[in-house]
């Protein structure tokens, strides 16, 4: 199974980082308030990031290190996709 690790841009400019087998319907889901707490009151968002691997545990590991990156190591990561 695919599993993907995305950043999403929130309407105040902030950014949220998850992971998901199902990127399509898990953006709907933040779009409409169903997703995480933090993005329920930052719609819309808007997808900037997104990167795929095999399986959850290594979905968890990459999205553990990019939550650990500064703002500005994150938009030099969407920058270069």
């Amino acid at each position: 199974m695919t599993w993907h690790i995305y950043i999403i841009e929130c309407i105040d400019g902030s950014l949220y980082t998850g992971i998901t087998n199902d990127l399509g319907k898990r953006i709907t889901a933040h779009n409409e308030g169903r997703g995480a707490k933090y993005t329920k009151t930052r719609r819309p968002v808007r997808l900037r990031y997104n990167e795929q691997v095999t399986n959850r545990k290594s979905a968890s590991q990459r999205e553990y290190a990019i939550k650990t990156l500064s703002r500005a190591a994150k938009i030099e990561l969407i920058k270069n996709i």
